[in-house]
């Protein structure tokens, strides 16, 4: 292993690795390997990949150095770098660049910088932190209309994301009951999270509803109207909700390994454990002890309900 010597598909997987954990102390080794190995330094694929690694990792601005000391650019150079300010909340670096790699298609008619569906992310995404409404909508027609690309759910999930930062709640629930087919909860639940916020409990109960037809079983949905409800004044409907909750969700469960004793089990509003009145009691000196060192005070009636 001595003589080993990566070539730059090796460096290029390792970039990419350490760009998805945000080792930057590993790519800092990686990088000093490729300055000692001739001719390695100089391959695009390899510079995009540390473009890359480099705004995953927080440092920008090095990732920008690099990017504006290459001649040689493709569409995966530019986008990284697009990309990279827009995951840093650089809107304004992200979108002026997505200018200029336009203009650098015009002139040099090279199909090596033509945007792809990953370039519109980064700039959906871009808008959205800016709360560009109407660039956002431009962009998004823009990459079916000019480019021929389809949406996937990225571009649909930043443009429910741009219009719920804007609060425009019932303009995103549209857009999404529009869209062909949306079977990401994810999308769904920035909805939800937007009817939250504004408090709008009509589509915030539509919203729930389509989530429990995808996915059954996630109890946070149903945790979320309930807090809507709540923002509202809605008690009744509140505790209907938290009600469900408890019907579906197992209670919380913990256990404990007692030296001689063996394993013992607790389970939340279970009143059957052999050493409840033990435990009580235990609880209380507890709370005595903790209200007279620290001034906390609880009700073990409170425990007792939970």
């Amino acid at each position: 292993m001595e003589n080993f010597k990566p070539d730059e598909v090796t460096v290029t997987v390792a970039l990419s690795a350490c760009a998805d954990l945000g080792e930057l102390e590993t790519r800092e080794w990686i990088q000093a390997c490729v300055r000692h190995q001739k001719g390695l330094y100089t391959d695009l694929c390899l510079r995009n990949a540390l473009i890359n690694v480099y705004a995953k990792c927080g440092d920008v601005k090095a990732a920008r150095r690099l990017f504006d000391s290459l001649q040689e650019k493709d569409v995966t150079t530019w986008t990284s770098m697009i990309a990279g300010h827009a995951l840093h909340e650089q809107a304004n670096e992200a979108l002026n660049l997505f200018t200029k790699m336009k203009e650098a298609r015009k002139y040099s008619k090279s199909s090596m910088i033509v945007p792809n569906d990953v370039t519109f992310i980064g700039v959906l995404m871009s808008c959205s932190h800016a709360s560009l409404v109407e660039q956002g909508k431009h962009h998004f027609r823009s990459m079916m209309e000019d480019y021929g690309l389809k949406p996937r759910d990225p571009h649909f999930g930043c443009m429910v994301d741009l219009l719920c930062r804007a609060n425009l709640v019932k303009e995103a629930f549209d857009f999404v009951s529009k869209m062909p087919i949306c079977t990401n909860p994810v999308v769904w639940r920035t909805l939800l999270s937007a009817c939250g916020i504004d408090g709008n409990v009509e589509l915030g109960t539509q919203i729930r509803q389509k989530l429990m037809e995808l996915e059954p079983a996630h109890v946070g949905d149903s945790v979320s109207l309930s807090n809507i409800y709540a923002t509202k004044g809605m008690w009744d409907k509140k505790m209907s909700v938290r009600e469900q909750i408890k019907q579906r969700r197992a209670p919380g469960c913990s256990s404990i390994e007692v030296s001689g004793s063996g394993i013992s089990e607790f389970v939340a509003t279970d009143d059957d454990h052999p050493l409840r009145s033990e435990i009580y009691k235990v609880l209380e000196s507890l709370v005595v002890c903790m209200k007279g060192s620290y001034g906390y005070s609880l009700k073990i009636s409170c425990l007792e309900d939970c």
